[in-house]
């Protein structure tokens, strides 16, 4: 690359600082902002799925809430715009990262910070508590999605998790894509057994825009190891909802749990 094309030479604008991912979007603006993404196919930034958070935890206003790969800001600029007090978003893909930056500047995020790192190491040294965690589209790219849903329980007591599950049947119906799984293997955390599925990126890794985990592969867990997981790390699931088990990318579902008080 040629520095000088680091350049531009218009005059300053909050599209200028978009299109220097363009092509690597994958969140889609809403119309109001009059920001174009490319190719930005999710409606992230007015998802129903936060939507249905809010009301579950009588809405952001005034609370501190934690969020786990922000990916884009989308989810961020919705609780923000919510009335949250505080944002506190965690993001280990640096571009990713960078573009929340470009978010935040072009939609006045004031009180929302981005922090790059990893979000397992975050929580395992954090020492404060928030209100919510939200941890939307992240578990399946863990490679230790049992103890990262235990880590969660050090930040919050309730918790929001939208995530993909291991589901055999389903998953064979999407072709190619379930052949990047191995077979099912059983783990042993704290004296619990679940089933792991390891999932292999591929190809996905050479695009700009992935969004995956930060290695080669992730695992998954199957949906009854899931919701085991969450009882023994001291939450109740209080509900279910965007159950899509022929979602296109693999059986999904959002849920909302809290703390267990003893």
């Amino acid at each position: 690359m040629n520095i000088l094309d680091a350049y531009i030479s218009t005059a300053p604008s909050a599209q200028n600082a978009i299109d220097i991912f363009k092509g690597e979007w994958s969140s889609k603006f809403p119309a109001s902002t009059g920001l174009v993404s490319s190719p930005g196919h999710a409606n992230l930034f007015e998802d129903g799925r936060i939507r249905w958070l809010s009301q579950m935890v009588g809405g952001f206003t005034g609370k501190n809430v934690l969020e786990l790969g922000p990916l884009e800001a989308g989810h961020t600029f919705m609780v923000h715009a919510g009335g949250a007090a505080a944002v506190t978003a965690i993001e280990a893909n640096s571009r990713s990262y960078l573009k929340c930056l470009c978010v935040k500047e072009a939609m006045k995020l004031d009180r929302a910070r981005f922090l790059y790192g990893d979000a397992v190491q975050y929580m395992q040294t954090c020492e404060q508590k928030f209100d919510v965690c939200i941890a939307s589209g992240i578990l399946y790219h863990s490679n230790k999605p049992v103890e990262f849903l235990h880590d969660i329980g050090r930040v919050s007591d309730t918790v929001f998790i939208w995530t993909h599950y291991y589901e055999p049947e389903a998953l064979s119906k999407l072709g190619e894509q379930f052949k990047q799984f191995d077979k099912p293997a059983d783990v042993n955390v704290n004296g619990k057994t679940y089933t792991l599925v390891k999932r292999n990126y591929a190809e996905a890794l050479n695009w700009a825009g992935f969004s995956g985990g930060g290695d080669t592969s992730a695992k998954w867990l199957t949906r009854d190891s899931l919701m085991r997981v969450i009882e023994d790390a001291g939450f109740k699931v209080e509900a279910v909802n965007f159950d899509q088990p022929n979602h296109q990318n693999g059986p999904a579902l959002a849920l909302v749990a809290r703390r267990i008080k003893v």
